[in-house]
């Protein structure tokens, strides 16, 4: 049975390194039963030439190894031959430069390792393939994080956020990165309006790698309101989106808000959101949250799903240790 390697990417954040080599059994854990064609086992950590990898057994198609250059904290994937790794050609989905991702630094930013990991295991969760293009919406998207990853693939990215000044530094981080790449582009800050009564603002941007790629239609789409995420319905459509990732508000530096004030508990605004998030998702989506354990359990967060239509995966363990007050965990649904 041939064995692979994988070399973990080295993190900027400390803590989430140290996280990283077990995460990253557990995102390989869900390629293999969502995405691989053949079957993977033995997966563990090995030290090779004093430096940690993640290496597993295996019979990988090169749409495999395609699908494995996906992986949140991949570096680089080799094939075991004795003493020696083989390199394998790695070819991620990466349609843009990194730095849409890396350029922005703010306090609060999620790590852009774990923005990653919880797009793809959401993503493996629904019914449409990772390489397809998707309909993502992150709906408390704050500056983008999740958004830009989602472009990063080739996906439309769709989001909506409370925060007005989060809405703005992303508007304008976003119009610039687009015009510093000399990407061809339209964008439009838009207010909104229901009986006359201004309920939010909307930010529209259409963009292509190329002007021959927009001409022939070839094109990403980029929609984010400024409002409450209870009120997503006004302006997007029922069954709109494949897959629907947020990183929720851990209540720690800042609040969570739910309609009725600030609360420090993530689970109280999910409880209120989770039905209307579940109407946005397409028959065969799936939903992502990443949420502090401090604020509810998993047995709290999966019945607030279920009784939202949802149906909870059965995922591997993502729990890790942020910092004092921040255990961060993963759960994934599917709508049916």
């Amino acid at each position: 049975m041939p064995r692979y390697a994988l070399l973990i990417l080295p993190a900027f954040n400390r803590v989430y390194g140290e996280s990283s080599i077990r995460l990253t059994r557990s995102e390989l854990t869900v390629f293999s039963r969502y995405g691989l064609e053949g079957e993977i086992s033995g997966v563990e950590e090995t030290s090779i030439g004093g430096v940690p990898y993640v290496t597993f057994d295996g019979s990988l198609t090169p749409g495999d190894v395609a699908l494995l250059s996906n992986l949140s904290s991949v570096y680089a994937l080799f094939g075991v031959e004795g003493e020696l790794l083989r390199p394998l050609a790695m070819t991620p989905l990466d349609r843009l430069s990194s730095d849409l991702i890396t350029i922005q630094k703010y306090a609060g930013k999620t790590n852009e390792h774990f923005t990653k990991l919880l797009l793809n295991v959401t993503a493996l969760a629904g019914d449409r393939r990772l390489g397809e293009r998707l309909a993502v919406f992150d709906p408390l998207c704050g500056r983008g994080t999740t958004l830009n990853q989602a472009l990063m693939y080739g996906y439309d990215a769709y989001g909506i956020d409370i925060d007005g000044k989060d809405f703005e530094a992303y508007t304008g981080f976003l119009k610039t990165w687009l015009k510093n790449k000399r990407l061809k582009h339209t964008a439009e800050t838009v207010p909104v309006r229901r009986e006359r009564a201004l309920v939010g603002r909307r930010l529209n941007v259409t963009f292509g790698l190329s002007k021959e790629a927009v001409k022939a239609g070839d094109v990403q789409h980029v929609s984010v309101v400024n409002a409450d995420t209870l009120r997503s319905r006004d302006f997007f459509k029922p069954r709109s989106f494949d897959v629907l990732v947020t990183d929720a508000p851990y209540g720690v530096q800042h609040g969570s808000k739910g309609g009725s004030g600030l609360s420090r508990s993530p689970l109280e605004l999910i409880r209120q959101a989770a039905p209307v998030w579940a109407e946005l998702l397409r028959p065969g989506g799936a939903l992502g949250v990443a949420w502090n354990t401090y604020g509810g359990s998993r047995d709290d967060l999966a019945k607030i799903l279920a009784s939202a239509g949802l149906e909870v995966v059965d995922y591997p363990d993502f729990e890790h240790w942020v910092d004092q007050a921040i255990v961060r965990d993963v759960m994934v649904a599917r709508k049916p």
